[in-house]
């Protein structure tokens, strides 16, 4: 038997991919944020690398495209759903990213002396972390449930994200790496 390639394709910054085939997807991930869904069934699946949790959070915001921020970013998912005629609670949810690039510069004596909760990201200093509390809500209200995370922390990412098999794979900095965890 003959094995097939993968077609890879590498996210930027605000992209966003939806599709299926023999495609993998692969990113960098610093705060930065990267939300994975994948049918199971249909074998079909989309992935985003959102830089802010909304455009309101941007300085200059008029020329950025809709996949830079994650209320932006999640209506393109509900559309790419509904057109697959699929539905959120179809897909299998990951959530990955949101790590401090810098955490000698955290400001918060709370952030370097405990782990954050979702309390504490919405108003945090640390992009990363409101970046990972916007994924998390907005998710959460469309109907889509998290079945992993590999988020917080220090340092970067690079994901990969197999479209034909749901596979995501994080791989810390350059020589670590670690499973995805179960979300809470």
């Amino acid at each position: 038997m003959t094995r097939r390639a993968a077609l890879d394709r590498f996210l930027q910054i605000g992209e966003f991919y939806f599709g299926s085939g023999h495609v993998r997807v692969q990113t960098v991930l610093g705060t930065c944020v990267a939300i994975t869904l994948w049918h199971p069934e249909r074998r079909l699946g989309g992935i985003c690398h959102y830089l802010l949790p909304s455009r309101g959070e941007a300085q200059s915001s008029a020329n950025a495209g809709p996949g830079v921020y994650a209320d932006e970013v999640i209506v393109l998912f509900e559309k790419s759903v509904i057109g697959a005629r699929t539905q959120a609670s179809q897909y299998v949810v990951k959530l990955i990213g949101g790590g401090h690039m810098f955490p000698e510069q955290l400001q918060r004596a709370e952030c370097r002396a405990q782990a954050c909760s979702d309390a504490r990201r919405a108003d945090c200093a640390s992009i990363g972390c409101r970046n990972i509390s916007a994924g998390r809500r907005l998710l959460a209200e469309r109907g889509f449930a998290i079945a992993s995370e590999h988020v917080g922390g220090h340092g970067s990412r690079r994901v990969s994200f197999d479209v034909w098999s749901g596979d995501v794979r994080v791989r810390r900095g350059v020589a670590m790496r670690e499973p995805l965890r179960k979300a809470r």
